[in-house]
């Protein structure tokens, strides 16, 4: 049997990066998914947005395990559209076991608009806040809440540092805020056994922070910078000196959180950063 087998899980963000990651690692130990994603452009991320065809494609690597996935195309700052979708797919599936509040966006960059600042709360903390407020009349007890953070919450100066401008700012009062919700809401829910944690992964290796705008961000020194000068950056943030980190090694956790070996995990901020907070502290 696997970690989770039986349950079902829903994961927003799920069409590509780490939400099929984490979609096919809980599939592979036995977890039946609900692959939700707004499959749609976000104008001022400035990086292309996931497709319908992206999330069918994670529907069927989930399927090719021997699980089964239902799809939504979903904004989660559409809040009447995720009841809905949870709806529709507890119908389908018959429960919800698991939440995994994992859809977010990164508009980084010193000439962005306003709207770089106020869309990325939109999307990171306010769609993760619906997505669980959603998610809640159907979990039963004894459920577990998956929110996915950022180092960039535990040390706010990370991304909110000028070079990154509003849309930085915007990632890191999100993530910073996600941690007292987190908190809070794991009070709320411990008399009935259900679980909120979070995890804080340091850079991970997706579109997110694999675009042009990320690099030219990162190297404004250099006129076009690429992906290979960006990790110049990434490997000396990492203090074990790795670029970028495997969406799988935040996928292993998020099933340890979502399995019933976590059972008494609860308010957790769990960072997998390669010590990158650890180094920052000893350098201060």
């Amino acid at each position: 049997m696997g970690r989770v087998d039986g349950k079902v899980v829903a994961i927003t963000g799920a069409a590509r990066g780490q939400g099929r990651s984490h979609a096919l690692r809980l599939a592979e130990e036995g977890a039946d998914i609900v692959a939700l994603d707004i499959c749609q452009e976000i104008p001022v991320a400035d990086y292309g947005m996931a497709s319908g065809t992206d999330l069918e494609e994670t529907a069927e690597l989930v399927r090719k395990t021997g699980r089964r996935a239902v799809v939504k195309q979903v904004d989660v700052r559409d809040r009447p559209a995720l009841d809905r979708a949870f709806t529709e797919a507890v119908e389908e599936l018959g429960r919800l076991d698991v939440v995994v509040a994992n859809a977010g966006i990164s508009p980084v960059g010193m000439n962005r608009p306003l709207s770089a600042f106020t869309e990325t709360i939109d999307v990171n903390l306010l769609g993760s806040i619906s997505t669980v407020h959603a998610a809640l009349p159907h979990l039963a007890d004894g459920s577990s809440i998956i929110v996915m953070g950022s180092v960039a919450g535990l040390a706010p100066e990370l991304a909110g540092n000028g070079v990154a401008g509003p849309g930085g700012y915007g990632y890191s009062f999100s993530k910073k805020t996600l941690i007292d919700y987190v908190n809070w809401l794991a009070v709320q829910l411990a008399p009935k056994g259900t679980r909120v944690n979070a995890v804080h992964p340091g850079n991970v290796a997706t579109r997110m922070v694999q675009n042009e705008s990320t690099y030219r961000t990162y190297r404004p020194d250099l006129e076009n910078p690429t992906e290979a000068d960006a990790e110049v950056l990434f490997r000396n943030f990492h203090a074990m000196g790795v670029p970028l980190l495997d969406p799988i090694d935040i996928s292993h956790a998020v099933v340890y959180l979502a399995s019933d070996e976590s059972r008494y995990l609860t308010g957790v901020q769990l960072k997998i950063d390669a010590g990158a907070l650890a180094q920052r502290e000893i350098q201060r």
